[in-house]
């Protein structure tokens, strides 16, 4: 059994696909003898979903939409799977339509909608159009009846009742410091960082940079001062937004320290925004935020090209430096409105809460809920303190409507034997969705037991690469155990063997055989495109390989087995190994060293450190410590493993490099000769007591 994290160590289950269980042979999803939920007939009818096809088939061709309600899940099976089939066979018609659907606005019409060749990677979305995406995240704010109405609710450990920013104060923050970025120098195509937890703060300041035309970046605040500047530095930032510090799991947690780094190392910074939220002064040399936000001008908000950097996310960094993925304006625009209004339906009536920390791409998205009017609810803490129902809690507080978390989050509320729907009041909350690992079936059965039997179960799977889901929720379809309702729309998702052959109710991988809109233009400091087309498009050349293992079933769902290659996704959150081992190799008692990070059939996931130790070494409980120690200071407390164990030497291949993919499959139960070729490796022995500790495991 593998050891769960101290108190100290748990940090938020965040989303996003996690690790896999290797699977040797292709399994099909078991058939359920029901759906676990049905929508409501005038529910579904009365969807975004079904206008917007109702409304697409009358101007741009799409598959009818009748204004009866489906009578049967199959029907509802095949009008959806039409609509889907229409929006990948014919990109320009179903972009076009989202278009204009959503009424984008256009500083400067595009010449084209999407470019010939329409190749990946390089596809070019509506050339020549100009637009802004802050723009469109105020418009709820031009309509004098939304002016009192929140825009954004925000809860932390302190605060019992949410504060509201309405969306009035909302374009006046923005406007204010986007006219103060402006009179610093900031402009479009210069880079603002922030190391910022989920407040809004973090959002007012994405907002004015995009406003202005700059690019946007973050890191959490749990983040040690390495891993940010392994992130920042690449990208030359001139403003930084810090905090002092913050609060999680009932403690304070001071950051001066670690910016006062940052701030060392990062020598592009003109500009450095001080954000108090433990109450300390602003360091000197620095801005009050609260000043730069007090004044009273409009927002002005710059024309760029479609394809212009919004903001730049970033890998795991699990074979060097985090890659610096570069996503659009534009395509970052598009593909939100899509999401968040057509497949969670989302708009002026609902509030949306989904955890995550500003590290992740989920917070990203978060704020697509302010392109369709929603009021987007920002939860700074901890969901398991004080105890593991807190963020039921948040959700019962603020009246969310849709609530995002993680399948480790509902597998924790399991075990701990939380009754959510019965202790508290979430009459509100009809959609709830979840990502960050594959939600296993019980996972699926206790929401409907625990939470609410007429929840619509959202469970979606996307990425950092894209910022949004390749399969998700639909709100006009029933939801199968175990299953995502179906792939999105204009997500040309299929499972392929090796051989490139798509595949039906078997384990394949997943590919997109269509360019996406919010697909990176591709990564900073890769002027060729080298390692761009070398992550995803190098296994089948054109054609974008994701690293999950999927199953598309016959009728029209996603079974998400987990990741294909070696990435770490310890709580939602992917991490590089190339960090774990810096820090850990730099123990004097340690030689060498191996991550793995395997997801287990009952949900969990188990992260576990092998060291090779230096001669005399011994692992005992204080050198335990202090690695433990080292991974939380000095890159977060997500880096700690569930257990240390000493091996007699690590597997290489013939050229020196760790063999983790290898490990990992004798880890998930591959035989050794499934798992690796014999002759690449440096000593086989030393696979072999892995293979060993996967059979103890399973005793």
């Amino acid at each position: 059994m593998s050891t769960p994290p101290t108190s100290q160590d748990q940090q938020p289950p965040h989303p996003e696909p996690t690790e896999p269980t290797e699977r040797t042979e292709p399994t099909a999803p078991a058939e359920p003898t029901e759906p676990l939920w049905r929508p409501d007939p005038a529910r579904a009818a009365a969807s975004r979903l079904v206008a917007f096809q109702r409304w697409a088939a009358e101007q741009h061709g799409a598959p009818a939409a009748p204004l009866a309600p489906v009578a049967t899940d199959a029907e509802a099976a095949t009008r959806y799977a039409d609509l889907h089939r229409w929006s990948v066979e014919d990109l320009p018609r179903f972009w076009t339509a989202v278009t204009e659907y959503f009424d984008v606005r256009f500083h400067t019409p595009p010449t084209a909608v999407l470019a010939e060749p329409a190749t990946m990677p390089g596809a070019s979305w509506f050339p020549g159009a100009t637009l802004n995406y802050a723009e469109h995240a105020l418009r709820a704010a031009e309509d004098p009846a939304n002016a009192d109405r929140p825009a954004i609710l925000h809860l932390d450990e302190r605060t019992a009742e949410p504060v509201a920013t309405s969306w009035s104060e909302l374009r006046r923050q923005v406007g204010s410091l986007a006219a103060a970025l402006r009179a610093r120098g900031v402009r479009p195509g210069d880079r603002v960082s922030a190391y910022l937890p989920n407040i809004p703060q973090a959002a007012v300041a994405l907002l004015a940079t995009a406003a202005v035309g700059a690019t946007w970046t973050s890191c959490a605040p749990d983040f040690g001062a390495r891993s940010v500047l392994d992130r920042f530095q690449q990208i030359e930032p001139t403003v930084l937004f810090a905090v002092d510090g913050y609060h999680y799991g009932g403690k304070n947690h001071d950051r001066t320290e670690v910016v006062a780094e940052l701030r060392r190392e990062l020598p592009t910074l003109r500009t450095v925004v001080h954000v108090p939220l433990l109450d300390t002064p602003a360091p000197e040399g620095t801005l009050r935020y609260d000043d730069l936000v007090a004044g009273e001008a409009e927002p002005v908000f710059e024309p760029v090209p479609f394809d212009h950097p919004l903001w730049v996310l970033y890998s795991s960094g699990t074979t060097g430096l985090p890659k610096a993925i570069v996503q659009s304006q534009g395509g970052i625009l598009v593909e939100h409105l899509k999401q968040a209004a057509l497949h969670l339906d989302l708009g002026p009536d609902d509030r949306f809460l989904w955890y995550t920390s500003t590290g992740w791409m989920m917070w990203n998205f978060l704020l697509a809920g302010l392109l369709t009017g929603t009021t987007i609810v920002t939860y700074d803490g901890s969901p398991g303190h004080p105890d593991t129902g807190a963020l039921w809690s948040v959700a019962a507080r603020t009246r969310a409507t849709v609530l995002g978390t993680s399948a480790a989050y509902v597998i924790a509320s399991r075990k701990a034997e939380l009754h959510p729907g019965r202790d508290l009041d979430l009459s509100a909350v009809r959609c709830l969705g979840t990502t960050g690992s594959p939600l296993p079936p019980d996972g699926f059965q206790w929401i409907y037991d625990e939470v609410k039997p007429d929840v619509w179960l959202a469970s979606v799977s996307g990425g950092t690469d894209v910022c949004s889901c390749f399969v998700g929720g639909v709100p006009t379809l029933p939801v199968h155990l175990g299953e995502i309702q179906a792939p999105c729309l204009g997500a040309a998702v299929e499972a392929w063997d090796p051989a490139g052959h798509p595949l039906t109710d078997a384990v394949g991988e997943l590919v997109v055989t269509k360019p996406l809109p919010s697909m990176p233009t591709g990564f900073w400091n890769d002027p060729d495109g080298v390692r761009y087309h070398d992550s995803y498009f190098d296994t089948y050349p054109g054609i974008w390989r994701h690293g999950d293992w999927i199953t598309a079933t016959g009728r029209g769902t996603v079974v998400i087995h987990g990741r294909s290659d070696s990435t770490l996704n310890r709580q939602g959150v992917r991490m590089g190994s190339a960090d774990i081992y810096e820090v850990v190799e730099r123990l004097p008692e340690i030689a060498e060293s191996l991550v793995i990070g395997l997801e287990e059939p009952d949900g969990g996931y188990w992260m576990p450190l092998f060291v090779v130790l230096a001669p005399d070494a011994v692992l005992d409980d204080d050198l335990t410590a202090r690695i433990r120690t080292s991974l939380r200071t000095e890159l977060s407390p997500r880096h700690v493993p569930d257990e240390v164990i000493t091996v007699q030497g690590l597997p290489h291949t013939l050229t020196g490099k760790r063999l983790e993919v290898p490990v990992k499959r004798l880890l998930g139960g591959t035989p050794l000769t499934k798992a690796v070729n014999p002759g690449s490796v440096d000593n086989l022995d030393h696979l072999r007591f892995f293979e060993q500790l996967a059979t103890t495991r399973k005793h």
